[in-house]
């Protein structure tokens, strides 16, 4: 390649000597950008989701390659949201291919300092468990002479990704269990 073919192939000469004098197309273009091709062109097949980020359900289009998720972007077909995803959502393909992100049940004893790895049968136990226990030892039949049949021993909090149907059904568990204190972050 001769000085001459060196210098035609600098961008700045491509743009002022070409047709594309604003530099957006061809001037701008070289071999290595040429064969650069999107994340997604890549994918296996794409999965519609929602967001889990809050309670209002962008819509996602999840690209995935060997079962991996590739790329996490918004679904333009979403009424919600039209394709747009604020900042958390789009960097939610972060959130699942973290090296850092903790993909089993950690419990820490009263008063220890390590963490300890559960399976998730016996961490299910662990809370069915505390959570008879406190219904036991709080347990209100009357109070003020009034029948209330209630606990004050624990609460739930939920978080804003959960949908209806989530919210529905632990509204219904901890009222059964009798807790009168369920709220619900999205209300806060």
């Amino acid at each position: 390649m001769g000085l001459k073919d060196v210098l035609l192939s600098w961008p700045v000469v491509k743009q002022l000597t070409g047709t594309d004098p604003l530099g957006r197309g061809l001037a701008a273009q070289s071999a290595q950008s040429a064969a650069l091709q999107p994340r997604t062109a890549t994918a296996d097949r794409v999965v519609q989701s929602i967001c889990p980020y809050c309670a209002v359900g962008c819509g996602q289009k999840v690209f995935v390659k060997d079962d991996k998720v590739i790329q996490i972007e918004g679904d333009p077909d979403s009424p919600v949201s039209r394709g747009r995803l604020c900042p958390k959502g789009s960097a939610s393909e972060q959130f699942v291919n973290g090296p850092r992100r903790v993909t089993t049940v950690r419990y820490r004893k009263p008063h220890g300092t390590e963490w300890e790895d559960l399976s998730l049968e016996r961490a299910t136990d662990m809370i069915v468990d505390r959570i008879l226990d406190t219904r036991e030892r709080t347990w209100q039949e009357l109070h003020e002479g009034k029948r209330v049949n209630r606990t004050l021993g624990f609460a739930h909090l939920g978080g804003a990704t959960l949908d209806n149907e989530e919210n529905y059904l632990i509204k219904k568990l901890f009222t059964a269990l009798g807790a009168i204190q369920v709220e619900n972050q999205a209300r806060i």
